[in-house]
């Protein structure tokens, strides 16, 4: 199978015009799988779900082991209703939540206000073995910063090589990241909302500010190709997923991610005491006679 991060890779010539919010880059046929696609991709779902879990407590074990500094960050971005929260459940929910650091960005507070605009980003670094996933991220800060005009233009132009130099700095001291663009349509948004509205249970996740954000929607993929352009690197690439058919979109990131982890060759650390000695001792215990 082709290399699902290898399709959805972007680089500085990105133009989100060119690339279909409905489209299956790299899923299989019914001729190949013989399944309904969506069927088929919820099923290897579950079958990658499995690899994360393991490659992950490998991380998390190497850390305690030998004190190894690995980590993996997995940075989400998307417009409003684009899926951060639906991919976060299916994918990192496969992995044991004790090795995972969840954080969501909302507008910043005050005291964030007070610093650069990556304090609050360095403060919500996952530790050495842990599996870190942002809900919206530093690049908040060349998106809705850019098209509300919270800052002047010069100031977050200038952010592009701020980013680009933060996240060399992070690689270079033991992080993997994996940044994720979930790349949903106008009308799929309009759906999604609509959904919302009418049902009961999302009723909590409606903003009518949202509503008023798709009156910038051009404004806002101007945005996201220009940060996804800059700052797409070698050390630190963007992959852009489709996300009107949220079972590609899971299937899709999940693929994203375990690809990465091979890729680190992650393994179990070496114990660090004498297996025979340590079996004999277990197997010549006995269990304490009871006190007459």
């Amino acid at each position: 199978m082709t290399s699902v991060r290898e399709l959805l890779r972007v680089g500085p010539a990105v133009n989100l015009k060119d690339i279909d919010p409905g489209s299956t880059p790299g899923l299989p046929g019914r001729k190949v799988t013989g399944r309904d696609q969506k069927v088929w991709a919820r099923e290897q779902l579950a079958l990658i779900g499995g690899e994360l879990a393991v490659h992950q407590e490998m991380l998390y074990a190497s850390a305690k082991g030998s004190g190894g500094n690995r980590r993996v960050l997995l940075v989400l971005q998307a417009m409003d209703c684009g899926g951060k929260d639906g991919t976060i459940k299916k994918v990192a929910g496969a992995m044991n939540p004790l090795g995972l650091h969840l954080v969501g960005f909302g507008p910043p507070s005050e005291e964030e206000l007070k610093h650069d605009f990556l304090w609050r980003i360095r403060r919500a670094l996952p530790s050495a073995g842990l599996m870190g996933v942002f809900n919206r991220s530093h690049y908040e800060d060349v998106l809705i910063a850019r098209v509300d005009s919270l800052v002047p233009a010069d100031v977050w132009r200038e952010r592009y090589g701020q980013i680009n130099a933060f996240e060399r700095e992070l690689t270079g001291d033991g992080f993997t990241l994996v940044k994720v663009m979930l790349h949903i349509s106008y009308d799929e948004q309009r759906e999604r909302l609509l959904e919302r509205l009418t049902d009961p249970t999302k009723h909590w996740k409606y903003n009518p500010a949202d509503v008023d954000a798709r009156a910038r929607w051009t404004d806002y993929q101007a945005a996201y190709t220009d940060a996804l352009g800059r700052c797409s690197t070698d050390h630190a690439p963007w992959f852009v997923v489709p996300a009107d058919r949220k079972w590609y979109r899971d299937w899709a990131v999940a693929n994203i991610v375990l690809e990465t982890f091979k890729e680190m060759r992650l393994s179990y650390p070496e114990p660090d005491f004498d297996l025979d000695a340590e079996r004999q001792r277990l197997e010549a215990d006995r269990a304490p006679a009871m006190a007459s």
